[in-house]
């Protein structure tokens, strides 16, 4: 039975962030879907590339600049989205995920909106992303958020670019 309790998010600063809050759970599970995603499947954790087992062994030296959000179901991390600081006018919008327990419940659009607020408070004009092709249902909510496809800064293939203007 899938837990019912009201979610909220809260708002962590990469350089706070510590063991034990579950968001390793949450990078590593987005992590592992998306290499499998990507036609490149691994076992477990330890067979990611080192960028990404970074992120998940050590969160707040990864986003040490940035801000993570995460969605709390009580004290159980159930989502997570990292904002970046500003540069050049514009955040970024990373590793949006949400436990597939807890999905069709608006997490993910709570977590976006707050990454909204959270890039116009720190100063960006506006807020950019990058989305695997496949990964249609994110792109359509993208775009129901006012994200455009835009000129790819990215050179992997099968990556949309997408950017809204704050």
């Amino acid at each position: 039975m899938t837990d019912q309790r009201e979610v909220s998010v809260v708002r962590r600063p990469g350089r706070t962030l510590s063991a034990g809050d579950g968001l390793d759970s949450l990078l590593a599970a987005y992590h592992l879907r998306t290499e499998a995603e990507k036609g490149k499947p691994v076992a477990d954790v330890g067979e990611l590339p080192e960028r990404y087992r970074a992120e998940i062994s050590d969160p707040r030296g990864a986003f040490v600049d940035d801000v993570v959000l995460v969605a709390l179901s009580g004290s159980t991390a159930v989502g997570c989205l990292v904002v970046t600081a500003p540069v050049d006018g514009r955040s970024e919008i990373k590793r949006l995920w949400t436990d597939p327990a807890f999905r069709g419940r608006g997490i993910a659009s709570d977590l976006l909106g707050a990454a909204l607020a959270q890039a116009a408070e720190s100063g960006a004009s506006a807020v950019r992303l990058s989305v695997w092709t496949w990964r249609t249902g994110a792109i359509a909510l993208y775009e129901r958020l006012g994200f455009t496809i835009t000129e790819s800064w990215d050179d992997r293939d099968q990556l949309v670019c997408m950017e809204r203007a704050l």
